[in-house]
């Protein structure tokens, strides 16, 4: 197949790119920079100036859309959240309507989006793909990142809404962030430590995003969670036994919020239990199911 994907060089778009050219997929970077290292075929892009290269997205057979600036790498400043936004709305706004217009479009566009969509829920809810959207401003933004793929489904181009929820690897995001302290023995849960972990691991997007591809039958939003989320505290307790050091230094809410504001209160004291639904009911079996294991194989113990 003809795979372009933007966010290549991302977390996610590492493990995609390295996966599919593995497996003998042809890989086309959509990139700001004309000349990335290592990428042979690019197009460039600027989301910003809603310029991009369209003739040379023609006759590509599926369409990744990464891209959008860390919503984890620096305190919600007024000026931080307009990009957060800016970036998945602008993006997914132009890389749908030029999608749309190609005299040979891609069968699928698999376009990123977050659990956050469902925002901060009682750790007793479960969600699925049809639960109606949480309040905030991850949930905000989600709902209008998805409804930016409009335009490609209105020209007849599938389009797959993958619901991430939190990455486990220990090259980048949350997990990466977490082992120095932990590594330490100075780890701990957050505030109650009640909030709702719904994770996945890293290795298992590759295959999830390949049966996605293939099964024509899926459509819209799908959560990319494991079938066992856990509690914040269990969280805690599981990467202590995998590392085998104490979790006996607890993060206390009040002194998250002081460091991270409102930052705190969606990404460490909140959470939602959700659930892999379409995924599972189309017949896909996870690799790494159980935390543990996820976690001794991210980790390599």
């Amino acid at each position: 197949m003809r795979i372009a994907i933007t966010g290549s060089t991302g977390l996610i778009g590492t493990a995609l790119v390295e996966w599919f050219s593995k497996n003998g997929h042809s890989i086309t970077r959509i990139v700001r920079d004309s000349h990335p290292s290592g990428a042979n075929r690019c197009v460039v892009w600027d989301p910003n100036q809603r310029r991009i290269d369209a003739a040379a997205l023609e006759g590509h057979d599926v369409v990744i859309h990464l891209a959008g600036e860390s919503i984890a790498s620096g305190r919600w400043t007024a000026e931080r959240k307009a990009r957060i936004r800016d970036s998945r709305i602008q993006g997914t706004s132009l890389i749908s309507e030029t999608l749309a217009k190609l005299s040979h479009r891609p069968r699928v566009l698999l376009s990123a989006s977050a659990i956050g969509y469902y925002g901060n829920r009682d750790p007793n809810e479960t969600l699925d793909e049809s639960s109606k959207p949480g309040s905030g401003f991850l949930a905000e933004v989600c709902s209008q990142w998805e409804q930016a793929t409009a335009p490609a489904q209105a020209a007849g181009i599938r389009v797959v809404n993958m619901r991430f929820g939190i990455v486990l690897s220990s090259r980048g995001g949350a997990l990466a962030k977490m082992l120095p302290p932990f590594k330490l023995g100075v780890g701990g849960k957050i505030g109650s430590g009640n909030q709702i972990m719904s994770w996945i691991a890293l290795d298992e997007i590759p295959t999830a995003v390949s049966h996605l591809i293939a099964n024509e039958a899926l459509s819209g939003p799908v959560n990319f969670v494991s079938p066992n989320p856990v509690s914040n505290a269990e969280f805690t307790r599981v990467l202590g036994r995998v590392l085998s050091r104490p979790t006996i230094f607890p993060v206390p809410a009040l002194a998250a919020k002081i460091m991270f504001g409102e930052m705190a209160d969606e990404l460490l004291l909140g959470g939602a239990r959700v659930i892999p639904k379409k995924l599972q009911e189309s017949g896909y079996k996870f690799t790494y199911p159980n935390l543990e294991q996820a976690l001794k194989q991210v980790l390599d113990q």
